[in-house]
């Protein structure tokens, strides 16, 4: 009988695919004394509540507050990243349990802040500003908090809510427990009766297999460990969505989509024009799902076969180092500084590359002001790996840009604008691919790979989307949702935007589980807007060049100083409009025809 492929060891990894924390700290040592530094003088910040009174004060607080919050959320990225190195390190498990208790102690250290400034009448706080010339990089800052005004509460409920804070983040850590230390898969048969121990990570090669059996098992395999567990998952996502209405309800929002949206000057309209966009134009998915059909050679297909690629090319294993390269192929549009920026992150230990026992599945970019933005992959050797690669360096390099161009308070970009760098490397990679296919399979492969990326981040995430908002408003409505309600919505949302083609399993009802993100509420919408602005900005660079360009990277720069809609308004692209979904849509139809032209 032949061996079961196991995962290796994270000591099993040579030292060069690994992200190098040692820059964060040396040890373990070097944290606990940071830690026991951070506990020992952040209580200072305490002192100044009652007294936010003038600017020479209030500018105090806020240099004081940014050096403990910097050094908080270092010493929180490094507790993370070694968690998520291996999630079963009880260790680190304990390390990570130790900072985030922590974390919500110092937040009520400076909970007073926000109430406290709210407190003065507004023409005085403006006058404080205007007259302390300290406090003039911190305009936009005062402005943004006073457009919130009515949302902040009285400094005794804003501590209760930062002590609480730990408690609530409990249904997320619960989920993430259960998908990634606790849940096993079992052993599934590969190509050519292999057996193969089923991972997260495996298991998108293994659904891409030519082999429908292989696919069919693997998708079943998967989400069945997902049925048996949903009704933990379901009990875990009704809390984490009851502890968001809870927030949205105090803060007195109208609902817990606007207490998502309007702290970013974003109207919810822009959320639910989406929804609405891509519902008139489902009849292209359906399209794409009848001619996928046709070009398989199905009499049916089914959800297992939504991945597979349309024809007989098989994607070569790609090392990383050659990934790397090919990346910096697709990138060369956007200038040699920013390859320089990108090759030297790669060269630093920015990115942890390869699977391992234990270690957090998916991929992310991630850092904080004093750190470098890391990079999470789990590589697979596949095309698919090499755009990941791209995809979560867009995000590191967008990262990069704003820490370096802004000051503290503005570094962070918002979640609306997260997903817009990392897309357009994705775009302008699968462009570059493309142009430059040798062969009509090659080219068949691509084209049907960029109809896939727009299908499952533009057309699948906002399939998310409308989960999340039934979901919501169903809870706000005071209703008890289970896993077979949630399981009934899940199961009637694909229906309808996968079309009649195709045979909807049932084992898919379950899906909505494996989805981390809906403990991010409202999250997911953002990658299909961020596509969107993506696909117009990478449409931009490769039409007009230089020019192009520099818009783009003043886009990196501006992180969070001004509101999202604007810095990308700024860069040319309006999401006020459903234009740039429209687009997207026309570039998607575009494929249609040339796939179908193709094979003609």
């Amino acid at each position: 009988m032949e061996a079961i492929k196991k995962q290796r060891l994270r000591s099993e990894i040579d030292d060069k695919y690994k992200w190098h924390l040692d820059k964060i700290y040396t040890s373990d040592e070097k944290w606990d004394e940071d830690f026991k530094t951070l506990k020992l003088n952040a209580p200072s910040l305490k002192e100044f509540q009652g007294r936010l009174k003038d600017g020479k004060t209030i500018y105090e607080f806020l240099k004081k507050s940014e050096k403990y919050t910097r050094l908080a959320e270092k010493l929180m990225m490094y507790a993370y990243l070694k968690y998520y190195e291996d999630t079963s390190n009880a260790k680190y498990q304990a390390l990570k349990t130790k900072i985030d208790i922590y974390l919500a102690e110092f937040n009520s250290y400076v909970a007073f802040f926000e109430p406290e400034i709210l407190s003065l009448d507004k023409d005085v706080l403006l006058k404080i500003v205007e007259d302390t010339e300290e406090l003039h990089e911190y305009r936009f800052t005062f402005a943004t908090l006073l457009s919130q005004k009515e949302h902040v509460l009285p400094k005794e409920i804003e501590e209760v809510l930062a002590l609480a804070s730990d408690s609530m983040q409990a249904p997320e850590n619960i989920r993430g427990m259960l998908a990634d230390a606790d849940m096993k898969f079992p052993v599934v048969e590969g190509e050519n009766g292999a057996k193969i121990q089923l991972t997260e990570e495996n298991y998108s090669s293994l659904i891409k297999s030519k082999d429908q059996k292989v696919r069919e098992g693997a998708f079943k395999a998967l989400f069945g460990q997902y049925k048996n567990l949903e009704n933990t998952f379901a009990t875990a996502l009704v809390s984490s969505v009851k502890n968001f209405i809870f927030n949205s309800k105090v803060r007195q929002y109208k609902s817990s989509l606007e207490s998502s949206m309007q702290p970013n000057n974003i109207p919810t309209e822009v959320y639910t024009n989406a929804v609405k966009t891509i519902n008139d134009n489902l009849y292209l998915l359906h399209r794409y799902v009848a001619l996928k059909k046709k070009m398989l050679g199905l009499n049916e297909i089914h959800m297992y076969d939504l991945y597979v690629p349309v024809t007989n090319f098989k994607s070569e294993h790609i090392e990383f180092e050659e990934a790397v390269e090919i990346v910096k192929k697709g990138l060369k549009p956007l200038g040699s500084e920013y390859l320089d920026i990108f090759s030297d992150g790669i060269d630093q230990g920015w990115v942890d590359v390869f699977e391992n026992k234990g270690k957090r599945g998916g991929a992310f970019s991630w850092g904080s002001y004093d750190t470098m933005p890391y990079v999470l992959l789990n590589y697979n050797y596949e095309l698919n790996d090499v755009s990941t690669l791209a995809h979560e360096m867009g995000h590191s390099l967008h990262s990069y840009y704003s820490r370096k161009e802004q000051p503290y308070q503005y570094h962070d970009y918002s979640l609306f604008l997260a997903e817009v760098a990392s897309t357009t490397n994705e775009i302008l990679l699968i462009n570059y691919l493309i142009d430059n296919a040798d062969d009509k399979a090659r080219k068949l492969f691509l084209v049907n790979q960029q109809l896939e990326q727009i299908r499952t981040t533009v057309f699948r995430q906002l399939m998310f989307a409308e989960f999340e908002l039934v979901v919501h408003e169903q809870i706000e409505k005071g209703e008890a949702l289970t896993a077979e309600d949630f399981n009934k919505i899940w199961h009637d949302l694909n229906v309808k935007y996968f079309g009649d083609d195709i045979v909807v399993d049932k084992e898919i009802d379950s899906e909505w589980a494996r989805i981390p993100h809906f403990f991010s509420d409202f999250y997911v919408y953002q990658y299909a807007t961020g596509y969107s602005a993506a696909n117009a900005f990478a449409n931009s660079i490769l039409e007009k060049g230089s020019e192009a360009v520099e818009k783009y990277k003043g886009f990196l720069k501006a992180g969070s100083s001004d509101y999202p809609i604007k810095v990308l308004q700024k860069a040319g692209v309006d999401m006020l409009t459903p234009k740039p979904i429209e687009a997207t849509m026309h570039t998607f139809e575009h494929l249609l025809d040339v796939l179908e032209e193709t094979i003609k």
